[in-house]
């Protein structure tokens, strides 16, 4: 389980408080306005945003470890690939960052590469891959690190709809499969629909406990209703 027990976030004038659990497991949406505070939770959770309280993963306080030490993977808007390596090297990071890798090692980056679809593209550098490939190596790299908790900050949001959506349809399968715990910030509230049974509200400077996803989209908070335009 995933606990933020009196976080409390202070940008300037800007406040976001939260305390809410996350069951195991679960696959949640984070909604909200533009500069509601999504991406400041997602950070401080990751490590890379100071705040007061705990964040606590399975029993465990992460307050104090830095975002290497955390068991967790971030998916960013840019998948974070670095254009000078191959696919698996890319992957690879995953495992070292100097890339020294046992024969084994190399294995396991193969298999997650052919899992993901990537089977045979392991030699080819992110400018001579499609956008949709790209995001699919920056899912094997998150599946090669096995960590319990995912956090995605809208990694798919430049893809067109139908990539989108098979983009979130593989990152749900492979939770389930692995029992992962899925963070996912969004502004499209199909995308919550298709993979989060739970949603939690950020606005106001509060992120709210997470809520059914379904009651919340069919019958939304005022703020929440002014910004999907519903």
């Amino acid at each position: 389980m995933l606990e933020l027990d009196g976080v409390d976030i202070q940008l300037g004038t800007f406040r976001l408080q939260a305390d809410l659990r996350v069951p195991k497991g679960a696959c949640v949406a984070v909604m909200g306005a533009s500069g509601s505070g999504k991406s400041t939770l997602i950070n401080a959770i990751a490590g890379f945003q100071d705040h007061l309280g705990a964040i606590r993963l399975d029993g465990t306080d992460l307050s104090d470890l830095a975002p290497d030490q955390r068991p967790l993977s971030i998916l960013f808007q840019d998948g974070n690939l670095f254009p000078h390596l191959t696919a698996a090297q890319n992957v690879a990071l995953g495992l070292s960052a100097n890339l020294r890798l046992s024969r084994d090692d190399w294995v396991r980056v193969d298999q997650v590469l052919h899992r993901v679809g990537l089977g045979g593209k392991e030699h080819k550098k992110p400018t001579a891959l499609s956008g949709g490939q790209q995001s699919r190596v920056a899912i094997a790299r998150v599946l090669l690190r096995g960590r319990p908790l995912l956090l995605l900050d809208e990694p798919f949001a430049a893809l067109g709809p139908a990539l989108r959506q098979d983009m979130l349809a593989l990152v749900a399968g492979v939770a389930a499969q692995e029992g992962t715990t899925v963070l996912m910030i969004t502004h499209a509230p199909e995308d919550a629909r298709a993979i989060a049974d739970q949603t939690i509200v950020v606005e106001n400077g509060r992120a709210a406990a997470p809520c059914d996803t379904q009651d919340l989209l069919d019958n939304p908070p005022d703020g929440l209703r002014a910004y999907l335009g519903t």
